[in-house]
């Protein structure tokens, strides 16, 4: 739980990132990276913390409590077409 960063995103729900950027995590379970992982945490290992399928979205973390950050992703997800 705590504040800790995405890492290698890749998605246009995170455009406008340049570097690594800090969000909120609240939970303690993770979802392994796979085909889907859009976005990297580290802790102890590499995990999920953002994924797309179809179209589907799914953090790990907490967009709404994540400060700009979080506002901007927010922002980018009402804009994907």
């Amino acid at each position: 739980m705590g504040w800790n960063t995405i890492e290698d995103v890749k998605s246009g729900l995170f455009s406008g990132f340049e570097r690594p950027e800090f969000v909120y995590f609240i939970h303690s379970f993770y979802v392994p990276t796979c085909d889907w992982t859009i976005a990297t945490t580290n802790y102890i290992q590499p995990y999920s913390s953002a994924l797309h399928k179809d179209n589907f979205y799914a953090t790990q973390f907490h967009p709404e409590k994540s400060g700009r950050v979080g506002e901007r992703i927010l922002k980018n997800f009402i804009e994907i077409k």
